[in-house]
């Protein structure tokens, strides 16, 4: 190892660790590995982890400007954006409003309001 550390997970706070576990874990393919009301995670199909913290009174980051800003972002590869939106749709998220980035990637939020993009593998 040439670094001072090793990356272990990205973690995400939220108002519901099990429910946005599970959207993850449909989006991806994923496994969820740890289920209790206060944390989540799930393993990736690359072995990454993704890990899901509660946070109580937790508020949506306001993207892409407003008092609560994105703090950080998901990037997902996807073969096809529209289908991509219409899957994130079934699974509870949504499609927001401002869409930098033309036919290359769509801003998509998961159920807490936490903005990630599906991009288009290339």
């Amino acid at each position: 190892m040439s670094g001072i550390a090793e990356f272990a997970a990205v973690t995400i706070d939220c108002p519901e660790p099990p429910a946005l576990a599970a959207f993850y874990a449909a989006l991806t393919g994923g496994e969820i590995t740890y289920d209790t009301p206060e944390a989540a995670a799930v393993k990736l199909p690359s072995g990454l982890d993704v890990y899901f913290q509660g946070a109580p009174g937790h508020r949506a980051p306001t993207w892409p400007e407003g008092d609560r800003p994105q703090q950080f972002h998901l990037d997902l590869y996807v073969d096809d954006l529209d289908k991509a939106e219409a899957g994130v749709a079934e699974l509870g998220g949504s499609r927001l409003e401002f869409q930098p980035g033309g036919d290359r990637w769509r801003v998509l939020a998961d159920p807490a309001g936490h903005p990630f993009c599906v991009c288009l593998r290339s």
